[in-house]
């Protein structure tokens, strides 16, 4: 792709994250990632280039190895004129985010990443003239710590995901606590899994986003304000899921589309489009746990109907949520347990801090870096070496546990189908699809004090707001316990 003769005209802006700006082709399936930083403060061409090669290289060795090739997009770095790149800056700054704008496109280095439009089919190129859907989610961690490092037992019976939500709204993140609890989701359980998706859909903030040929037709786009439009997204959705246009408007067709596109999302998460096997799988037991939150929607759903019992599938070993639920449970010790580790290596660090290049804490993310990660011993032996390997597990699974996994259908014809493309049907259509994931910069070393801190506050801030006014009976509900596992393995 030879980007300097393209027209900056050509480009979109398509979001931002802490670190990094992307802008997406009008017409091709790809997009340009440029690194941010605050204003007087740019890095050197060279230390861009070292930081976009870190990123690039931790994709391709370290999280294809616990997601899959065709799960894992690690892109490339490209080099760019500067005066296409200013231009380009000038014609996106307007369309930023006011509360973004607190950091200022590289524009000095010339470097960028080029990855694929995960808003498009990935796999099959024969789609590509017609309409595509695609559901981005951020499912956030799906387990209840285990660690018997953990101090409060509130933290063993509710989940980080549903005790943060309260405090955000306290400190006016969002105006209403979302439904929706990451459990339910990674539950493998269709019942579960449909009401997380709705609720996801009725409070979507930072955790749902609808794209239809690549432009945002639903989501949040106000850090207050989440009012869900069915009624408008049903609009958008009708040609997918009803062609023929067989079905009246009205509330009814609001709500059996949005009943097809939650049965299409789940079937897309529990599918496997990837190679490798659960026979080539080590899966190491690790504890006995629960895979449900005293919090969730669904289980204070079950209470009003008088049931008392969860029923848990599990997920299929092969699909995406799974392989991101195993990445996140490489944080064994929760961050109480992983605290004192972490600053056992600082007190290393400050007394050799040359060390600090061979500890690879910065990098390199070879695949010498990988195999130091699948050490699963607990038993501490007091040494900057455990203290290290546990240090880089934890930032692994912090890096899963915010990651986004992106689904991309497009209308498949029945005799274009075959056993190789995935295809979900409903109940008038059928759609081939791709899955991949996102957003999977490793978590910042330095870090690690910031999430002991916060979680700090949002347990406390859960025990004196919210545990004290809810309904005791909701603690006693369930009893039993199930095994949870780890899984590392090679593709």
């Amino acid at each position: 792709m030879e980007v300097e003769k393209m027209d900056e005209n050509e480009w979109k802006y398509h979001g931002e994250g802490n670190q990094s700006l992307v802008v997406s082709h009008c017409q091709r399936c790809v997009v340009l990632r440029f690194l941010k930083s605050p204003p007087n403060q740019n890095k050197t061409p060279e230390e861009i280039l070292h930081h976009l090669q870190n990123i690039v290289d931790f994709g391709k060795h370290v999280m294809k190895q616990f997601f899959g090739e065709n799960y894992v997009h690690h892109g490339e770095i490209i080099q760019l004129p500067l005066d296409f790149v200013r231009q380009l800056c000038l014609k996106i700054q307007p369309e930023r985010p006011e509360c973004r704008c607190d950091k200022d496109m590289d524009t000095l280095s010339g470097y960028a990443m080029c990855l694929p439009n995960l808003t498009r089919l990935q796999t099959f190129r024969f789609a590509e003239h017609r309409p595509i859907l695609c559901i981005e989610i951020k499912p956030k961690c799906g387990f209840i710590p285990f660690s018997s490092h953990v101090s409060q037992e509130i933290k063993h019976k509710v989940c980080r995901y549903c005790m943060h939500q309260h405090l955000k709204v306290a400190n006016g993140k969002w105006k209403r606590p979302s439904k929706y609890c990451p459990l339910d989701l990674f539950s493998g359980n269709k019942q579960r899994m449909h009401f997380a998706l709705k609720s996801l859909l009725q409070e979507a903030q930072n955790n749902l986003k609808i794209f239809k040929n690549g432009e945002l037709i639903y989501g949040c786009k106000d850090d207050q304000d989440c009012a869900s439009d069915w009624n408008e997204l049903a609009r958008h959705l009708k040609p997918f899921f009803f062609p023929s246009n067989g079905l009246v408007s009205g509330p009814h067709c609001t709500r059996t589309i949005v009943k097809e596109l939650i049965h299409v999302i789940t079937m897309a998460l529990l599918s496997s489009t990837d190679t490798c096997r659960a026979g080539d799988m080590k899966t190491v037991p690790i504890s006995q746990g629960r895979s449900y939150c005293e919090a969730s929607g669904f289980n204070k759903e079950l209470v009003r109907n008088g049931k008392h019992k969860l029923e848990s599938s599990g997920l299929p070993r092969g699909c995406l949520l799974y392989k991101t639920l195993q990445a996140q449970m490489l944080d064994m010790l929760d961050i109480e347990g992983l605290y004192p580790l972490y600053s056992r290596v600082e007190q290393y660090l400050e007394e050799f801090p040359e060390e600090r290049s061979t500890l690879q804490i910065d990098g390199p993310y070879n695949e010498a870096f990988y195999e130091k990660l699948l050490d699963l011993s607990l038993e501490d032996d007091g040494t900057v070496a455990f203290a290290l390997t546990k240090v880089q597990q934890y930032r692994i699974a912090m890096t899963a546990k915010d990651c986004s996994i992106m689904i991309a259908l497009s209308p498949c014809l029945q005799d274009e189908c075959s056993e190789h493309r995935p295809v979900v049907l409903t109940s008038k259509s059928r759609f081939t699809f791709s899955v991949s994931v996102l957003d999977l910069d490793l978590k910042p070393y330095e870090s690690i004090p910031h999430q002991y801190k916060l979680d700090g506050e949002i347990v406390n801030f859960y025990l004196k707001n919210v545990q004290a006014k809810e309904d005791p009976v909701m603690s006693n509900l369930f009893k039993e316990s199930e095994d949870c596992t780890l899984v590392l393995h090679k593709v």
